[in-house]
């Protein structure tokens, strides 16, 4: 027998994973943020940048100031970290066997060679035990995700989830009207519009997403046991919460003046959860939305959708977009769940679950990302039916007895005379019974109610007892 072809040796290495695989180009942007190369830029970037702030402020006596060619040298080492960068880091981590100390001696590297670009004059090459001065790992791995998962949100989930919720909304606005049979617990009930419960599902991701917009990203640069210990004894003149403080605003993330040797991961989790939660409203629409596509309130442009429907029965347009979305909510959900649940413990001083937990951050807005993508997709291949909203709304007249029983009640508070017991005659024309218009009139007009009431309830049809649904809809603009 032939051997197979072992696929773990190609080249270029074949994805184990959907989002590096078969998904790769939705969620390719993630990859400038959380990516195990972007988060050793951000280290790069954060041991940089305490470089440059431990010389700008004196803090250390006898070293040397950097001039602004020094400090553009230093950045630009960040600026145009690429695959060369990678590569070498790679190699140096394969001697290390330690991240973290492999990006302090890349950066000690670019120190030694900076004459060759800056001349002779340069500081760098004195500055070399400066690099990762009173730093242990986790002072530069907080800082560091804290800016990536930071600029993730912030420059690529958010503004996709934004979009498609601004979707979600213009499609309420442009069927705030379209009266719909509304249905609770599966059965036919008090009509509404498809537009009002649209806007339902928009104005509860648009919560979330003001929550996740204000999102807090602690970080903390205290040393191995967050008591600044290393730094007191070394230079006992410096005011080291006033640095670290000073250093963290400046990176742009929001100072923790109490921890362990770990950077708590509170805010992570808070985010992970209002994430997660995001995730499960728009869960929510999907799984909607596709019930309305089942009834047939909706009509699926086969175009718009680009796929096959069935293998086997070509009439089909299945919609995969909704149910590709349920499937990928629910695995960013698993993992945010896990993410919160296991940050926010630290056995006594420092363990390592957090370590390899973090990783798996980028995966699980992978799966966000790529749900919020074919959501969007999806919905902008639909097309409302209104000929099938209508025929369930007038297959189901019963549904006004509702308005019926309420106006008796309503008739008799104002002194109205024989409304007693309309709970029980609506229950009797309407329960386990199909009441078209014509008995429906009937019956009201056999109640007795006072004129302007009847005619009220007479010129009611379901597709008219839709109460303020549409006007509702202008809260999405409040």
């Amino acid at each position: 027998m032939t051997a197979r072809v072992d696929l773990a040796t190609l080249t270029p290495p074949i994805a184990l994973g959907p989002l590096d695989g078969r998904y790769r180009k939705v969620v390719a942007p993630l990859t400038n943020h959380l990516s195990e190369a972007a988060l050793n830029r951000a280290r790069l970037h954060v041991e940089v940048e305490w470089l440059i702030h431990l010389t700008d402020q004196g803090v250390l006596p006898g070293a040397p100031r950097l001039s602004e060619a020094d400090t553009a040298y230093l950045r630009d080492v960040v600026a145009t970290f690429g695959a060369e960068a990678v590569a070498e880091l790679a190699e140096i981590e394969r001697e290390t066997l330690h991240d973290v100390k492999a990006v302090e001696y890349y950066l000690k590297r670019r120190l030694d060679t900076a004459p060759a670009t800056l001349g002779a004059d340069t500081a760098l090459p004195q500055v070399h035990e400066i690099v990762h001065i009173f730093c242990t790992s986790e002072d530069i791995n907080n800082l560091a995700y804290a800016l990536t998962v930071k600029d993730a949100v912030e420059q690529v989930w958010l503004p996709a989830a934004t979009a498609m919720t601004d979707d979600v909304a213009a499609l309420a606005r442009e069927h705030a009207d379209a009266a719909m049979l509304a249905r609770t617990h599966g059965q036919p009930a008090t009509p509404t519009t498809l537009g009002k419960e649209l806007a339902v599902l928009a104005h509860r991701l648009r919560r979330q997403l003001r929550r996740i917009g204000a999102a807090e990203y602690l970080g903390k640069i205290n040393g191995a046991t967050g008591t600044y210990g290393a730094h007191t004894v070394s230079v006992p003149g410096a005011d080291w919460e006033a640095v670290a403080r000073g250093f963290v605003e400046h990176l742009g993330l929001t100072w923790n003046p109490l921890t362990t040797q770990i950077e708590s991961h509170d805010w992570q989790a808070e985010l992970y959860a209002d994430v997660a939660r995001f995730n499960r409203v728009l869960h929510n629409l999907a799984t909607d939305v596709w019930t309305y596509i089942s009834l047939g309130y909706f009509a699926q442009r086969l175009s718009a959708q680009g796929s096959t429907g069935s293998s086997t029965m070509p009439h089909k347009v299945n919609p995969i977009r909704f149910e590709n979305a349920e499937a990928n909510l629910e695995i960013s959900c698993a993992l945010l769940d896990t993410l919160a649940a296991t940050l926010v413990t630290s056995r006594l001083q420092r363990d390592l679950t957090d370590s390899s937990t973090q990783r798996n951050i980028g995966v699980a807005f992978g799966h966000s990302l790529l749900a919020i993508d074919n959501v969007r997709r999806g919905l902008a291949g639909l097309d409302v039916d209104g000929a099938a909203l209508a025929r369930d709304l007038d297959a189901n007249w019963e549904v006004l007895g509702e308005a019926v029983q309420q106006a008796m009640r309503a008739a008799s508070i104002a002194g109205a005379t024989g409304m007693e017991d309309p709970y029980e005659r609506l229950k009797d024309l309407t329960r386990g019974r199909r009441v078209d218009g014509p008995g429906m009139r009937e019956f009201i007009a056999g109640l007795g109610l006072p004129d302007d009431v009847e005619q009220r309830l007479l010129s009611l049809e379901p597709g008219s007892y839709t109460g303020i649904a549409a006007a509702l809809v202008r809260h999405l603009d409040g």
